[in-house]
């Protein structure tokens, strides 16, 4: 059974009125729709500020990209990145939920001390000190799926059952964070669209996810400007992919998925009113 609250450090998030959004603030250079564009430190709070007053329920701060391909960051530069960030959006907008997306528990550790209160993992805590380091501090965690790692996930993925697998994975990921000592109602779950999966698999992904909804944590989505719109759409550009995008979170919110990751929150949490008021009702 899913919680109804979504505990993350001093915040708890309601969960079941409507859909919530993560909002997107990449700190890198090579990110795949918007590396480059805050690299700046005073850019990306100012965009991280933006996403707040559009709608965005959490901001996430990410300063290693995790595009296929990419290569890792070092640990003392991943955190050059976000920590100004994080700390500038949180005295621009203080009270705002930050995410920090990290592999790293030491990446985690310092962000956490400059004020996030949830560690958006897409290795779902592969980095042995991850989970000691939100257990202590009492963060909320995203636990995602990804076959294989960045550099490798989109080399002919394969899967016998992909709903299955990636439903699997994500049950011992949530077991082995709650028997380190993190309470269920911190916990996340990511299926992990375009991580290691074809247009075919995250179509499968996409039409079945009510699957995941029985592993006892808060259900996410990150379905913003990935591949499979692009080649669902033919559109290259980043800015035309919100229409695709835009149709991929209506679904998820049909679906009442709990949290919508995206990069167009604008736009995204007007859609979501209109889809919402339909589905869960309360307008």
């Amino acid at each position: 059974m899913k919680p109804g609250i979504w505990r993350c450090g001093e915040h708890a998030i309601e969960l079941g009125r409507r859909t919530l959004v993560m909002g997107i603030v990449n700190v890198t250079p090579d990110s795949f729709s918007d590396g480059g564009l805050f690299q700046h430190p005073q850019d990306a709070v100012g965009h991280g500020a933006r996403l707040v007053d559009e709608g965005a329920d959490v901001v996430d701060v990410g300063g290693e990209s995790t595009r296929p391909g990419s290569d890792p960051v070092p640990v003392e530069e991943e955190l050059g990145r976000v920590l100004p960030v994080i700390e500038g959006i949180l005295a621009a907008r203080p009270g705002t939920p930050v995410s920090v997306d990290t592999r790293k528990a030491a990446v985690a550790k310092g962000a956490l001390a400059a004020g996030a209160s949830i560690v958006n993992d897409v290795s779902a805590g592969s980095d042995p000190e991850m989970f000691g380091v939100v257990r202590r501090t009492e963060a909320g965690m995203v636990l995602m799926h990804m076959k294989g790692d960045p550099k490798t996930m989109q080399v002919e993925p394969h899967y016998d059952d992909v709903v299955e697998e990636v439903r699997e994975f994500l049950r011992e990921r949530v077991e082995a964070a709650v028997f380190a000592g993190i309470s269920a109602q911190r916990l996340c779950v990511d299926p992990g669209i375009g991580f290691g999966k074809d247009l075919g698999h995250n179509l499968e992904l996409l039409r079945h996810l009510s699957a995941f909804e029985d592993l006892g944590a808060t259900l996410m989505v990150g379905p913003s400007r990935k591949r499979f719109v692009r080649m669902l759409t033919g559109a290259e550009d980043p800015d035309a992919l919100v229409e695709g995008t835009a149709a991929a979170v209506a679904w998820c919110a049909a679906q009442r998925v709990d949290v919508v990751r995206v990069h167009d929150v604008g736009q995204m949490v007007r859609v979501l009113k209109v889809v919402d008021a339909i589905v869960r009702g309360g307008a």
